[in-house]
Formats: structure tokens, sequence, C-alpha cells
């Protein structure tokens, strides 16, 4: 029979992803009430390529497209077929919140089973819930959510697994391999890492090589076929195996220097959670690694540092001239709050005597930390300054959705699903929808209006000025 203590500590996890849940429905009201869930580009975005499946004038499956990863946009491509949650994206946010929910449940459960420790596992807890920027971010339709939830059930899961011993690969941990490799690009080096850190802790705990190759098999199975399928995908839709450039504008601010980038990303880190909290679960990281590769019974524990390798896919992409985009490093952040979880959990953990004071102390200094330095409240966050990046531009667009609404007669309308996705979701509010435009994803038509010039397919053309790569804007230019 478990005790008191024990039954609430199996519990906790639970009742800490259900606090979640309520903390991002509050902080969905209030951002939806300023105007923030929309505010970002990409959130709007997003759900213009799960409409346009079936809101089209070429409506299909290759609608999805090939830059970004499938998945978010599977999850909402029927909700977003309802005017309502197209316009306001509260479908979407509501996916985002669950996978707060779901996030503060893993790192919850990981805590637990590695230390024991319900006051890491609150503290944690706390650090994600009262994140502003994490906060924020979970309450919109951004990509990031499924990142951060996925890829910490892959972590949790494969620690799991390791320690049971076991040659089946359990369903769940399938699933979220697979899965994980669909949100974002981040997550292929974090579920590569920990495969690896998987495979390393079972040879460690004594597996024979025939062993370690039939498990190895069996979990590299998921996350390979998700990628190849994607990379299929790819090329049937757009004729490319991988999209790799073509949808920015090159910054030259970060490429070619690597000092530069790896300073970006730690700048970036620190600015979003705050010094305590990085400096602690640094340190804790390294503590671990240092544990894990020390000592056979705790191997397991290298497959957690697999969550900073997230780090990989900002420092290429700055380094090849990616614009820099603060909201990058939130997965680091979440990675972070959960390795201040473990510092609180770990700490005394193998002294004689209660460590129980010293935990909860730290643990409260932890809690503490982000409530001086960027407390939930905090409307100046990073996040949600970038996230408010298109405000200006905007507002300027009313005058040119006003000229639109009262000169429209029909016609179709040229535009560029990569400098303008936002605006044609800003204009469904005003009666359009993505079958009333023109764009990349329409194919030959596409290609022809701009062979031959918009004016014998289209009634009107949209041009973003500032988007240099713009096609649309490139041929406007044309004498």
């Amino acid at each position: 029979m478990l005790s008191g203590g024990h039954v609430i500590i199996s519990k906790l996890p639970r009742l800490l992803a259900l606090a979640a849940a309520v903390v991002g429905g509050a902080a969905w009201a209030i951002f939806f009430r300023a105007g923030l869930v929309l505010s970002h580009y990409d959130a709007k975005a997003h759900l213009v390529v799960a409409r346009r499946v079936f809101d089209n004038l070429t409506p299909g499956w290759q609608q999805i497209g090939a830059v970004w990863l499938p998945l978010p946009h599977l999850i909402d491509v029927l909700p977003a077929q309802i005017d309502v949650f197209y316009r306001t994206g509260v479908f979407a946010s509501l996916v985002s919140i669950a996978c707060l929910a779901v996030t503060t449940y893993a790192a919850a459960r990981l805590i637990v089973r590695v230390t024991g420790s319900a006051p890491g596992a609150c503290a944690s807890a706390a650090l994600l819930i009262f994140n502003p920027n994490l906060l924020y971010l979970h309450t919109t339709p951004m990509t990031e959510p499924l990142l951060i939830a996925a890829t910490a059930l892959v972590v949790l899961w494969l620690v799991e697994w390791v320690e049971q011993d076991r040659d089946a690969v359990p369903p769940r941990l399938a699933a979220a391999l697979f899965a994980a490799m669909w949100t974002r690009y981040e997550a292929w080096p974090i579920v590569a890492a920990a495969v690896a850190a998987a495979g390393y802790a079972t040879w460690r705990r004594g597996a024979s090589l025939d062993t370690l190759a039939r498990r190895g098999w069996r979990v590299v199975v998921w996350p390979a076929l998700a990628v190849v399928i994607f990379l299929i995908n790819s090329r049937i839709t757009v004729g490319a195996w991988f999209v790799s450039e073509g949808f920015y504008v090159p910054d030259p601010s970060y490429a070619n220097q690597p000092l530069r980038t790896v300073i970006g990303i730690w700048w970036g880190t620190h600015q979003l959670s705050g010094y305590v909290m990085e400096i602690v679960a640094l340190a804790t990281a390294a503590f671990i690694a240092w544990r894990a590769l020390a000592r056979e019974e705790d191997a397991p524990l290298l497959i957690t540092l697999a969550l900073f390798a997230a780090a990989a896919v900002p420092a290429v992409a700055f380094y090849e001239g990616h614009p820099y985009r603060i909201r990058y490093m939130l997965p680091m952040v979440a990675a972070c709050a959960i390795f201040s979880g473990l510092a609180v959990g770990l700490l005394g953990q193998r002294r004689p005597g209660p460590s129980g004071p010293g935990r909860l102390a730290v643990a409260l200094a932890l809690v503490a930390s982000p409530f001086i330095e960027s407390p939930p409240w905090n409307m100046q966050a990073p996040m949600l300054l970038e996230a408010q990046w298109d405000r200006g531009a905007s507002m300027g667009r009313r005058d040119v959705t006003a000229c639109l609404v009262r000169e429209y007669r029909g016609d179709k309308v040229v535009a560029s699903m990569g400098s303008l996705a936002h605006y044609m979701q800003e204009l469904s509010n005003n009666g359009f929808g993505i079958a009333d435009f023109i764009n990349e994803g329409n194919g030959e038509i596409w290609n022809l209006a701009l062979q031959t010039g918009p004016a014998p397919h289209a009634g009107w053309m949209l041009v973003e000025e500032v988007a240099k790569r713009d096609p649309i804007s490139r041929t406007a230019r044309l004498p």
C-alpha cells in the first residue's frame, strides 16, 4: 500500500499539468483581449497553411507544403475550415495550451522518476508556467509548443524504456518519436541525440552487441520513417527533396561568424529565461553529464541532455545567414526549466541526513528569480515584443484593406504566400478566403501569372514592398 506522501507524489505530475492548463487558459484570455494571440505573422501563416488544404483554387494534400513540417497543420486542418477557428486561431491556441500541460507533466514525471523530489517537480513546473515568454507562446498557434511537448515526452519515455531494459518499443514512445520529427526541425537533432544517448546507456548497463543492435533498430525506425515520408512529400510537392533556402532575406549579422552565433544563442536564451535559471540549468547539465558517464546506473540520465541539442538548428541557420529570431531559443528555455527542477531534486540526493528543507529553499529561490528578472505579467518580455514586429505594418495595411473591400468585385487577387500569408488571414475578417488568391501553392496558375503578368488572370495584385525576395515584388518592378 502506498503511503499518503507517495500517493501525492505519484499524482503530482497530473496535478501540475492541470495547473498549467488552467494558467494557460487564463493567459490566453488576457492575450486575446489585448489582440496579441495572432500578432505574430507566423501565427497567422500557420493558420493559412492548414486552411488552404481545402479552401483553395487547387485544393489537395500538397497544400501542406514542404517548408514547414506538417504535424501542426495536420492537427488544425479540419478545425481551420471553420471560420471562427480560422479567424481567431482559438483551436490552434487550445492545442498549444494542451502542449504546455503535456510538457509540464513530462518534466514533473521525469524529475520525480530520477530524483523523487516533489519540490523539484513543482519548481520546474513553475518555471515553465510562469515564464512570460513560454506562457505567451503557449497561447498562440505557433509550432514551438508541439516541438517542446513532443520532445519532452520522447526524453521521458526513452529514459523509462532504457531503465526498464525491454526489447519492445512501447507504442507511445514510437508515436512520440514519429510525431516529434514532424513538429519542427529542432526535433531532429534532439531525437538523434536522445536515441544515441539511449544506445550508450543500454550498452553501459551491460547489453550485448546483438541486443544493442536489435533495440537500436526498433527505436530508430520510427523517426527515420517520419523523415523519409517528409522528404518524399517534399519531392512530390515542390520538386526538391529538402527546401533550405529562398524563404527568407539573408541577414549578414551572424553569417559565417561561429563565435558570434554561439554568443547570440546564449544571449537569446538568458534574455528569455533569466540569468539564474540559465546558470543553474547549465551547471546541472554538466553535473548530469559527468554522473551519467561515470556511473553505470546513472547512464540513462545522459538522454536528458538531448534537449539542449535544439540549439543546433538556430546555430546553423544564423551561421548561414538566417535572420535572428529570439523565439528560436525558446526550446532551450524549456530545457533550462527542466534542468533547474532536476537541480533541486539532485541536491543532497546522496548525502546522509534530511535534504528536504534544502531542496525546498533552493526551489523557492529558483521560482522567485523569474518574478524578479521577468515576471509573468511582463508585457515587455522579449517574445511579446518580437511577436509585435508586424503590428505597425498591419496598421498600415488597413488602408489597403479598405480599398480592396470597397472596390472588390470577385476578381482573383495575386499575392505571394511567402510574404503575405499573414495578410491573407487578416483579410478573412472581411470575407476573403484562400480560394480568392492566386499564390505559389497554385502551381502552373501562379507561374503563368508571373510569366505573362497578373493582369490577364486577376483583378488585383498585392505586393509587400519590404519583402525583397518576393517574386511579385520583382515582377512589379519590371518596366
